[in-house]
């Protein structure tokens, strides 16, 4: 893959939404709208000083995407030294096994990390909770209860 042509060739978050089908981008938008990130998280992505691009490999009909991808588009509205383009997996599949995957590059596109599926809290507790546990926090999870957490591991990644 050639990473700068990949990011270039990629759509923005409003051309992924309208690729989409309606009951996909609504609830995406949902998400979007809905989101609060608080003082001190607006705060640290506003504040970050260098240019960040970050490559999203997403698909609408996937629920990690709908929750997720927002998440990535509020950094790049926030500060615009934070590029976005997301692309769709067909045709990555060998690069990307997980959808939704960001990964996060500086101005040069020297690979600073990556985001896969889900938040680290979520990918913990799938790991090492109890039944109940995993149920409770996947509900959680699908309703955005942890999208702050997304937006943290991604800030991790950038500095």
């Amino acid at each position: 893959m050639n990473t700068i042509e990949t990011f270039n060739n990629g759509l923005s978050f409003d051309e992924f939404l309208n690729s989409s089908e309606p009951k996909y981008k609504d609830a995406t938008l949902d998400f979007y709208n809905n989101m609060e990130l608080g003082e001190d998280l607006n705060s640290q992505i506003k504040n970050i000083d260098r240019e960040i691009n970050i490559l999203v490999c997403a698909e609408l009909w996937c629920p990690d995407c709908i929750l997720n991808v927002p998440a990535v588009q509020i950094f790049n509205k926030l500060n615009e030294n934070i590029k976005i383009s997301i692309i769709e997996k067909d045709g990555y599949e060998d690069e990307f096994s997980k959808i939704p995957t960001f990964i996060i590059y500086d101005n040069n596109f020297n690979e600073l990390g990556r985001f896969i599926e889900r938040p680290k809290v979520i990918k913990k507790i799938e790991n090492e909770g109890t039944q109940p546990e995993i149920i409770v926090a996947k509900r959680q999870y699908r309703k955005g209860e942890y999208i702050l957490d997304t937006v943290q591991d991604i800030l991790d990644i950038i500095k």
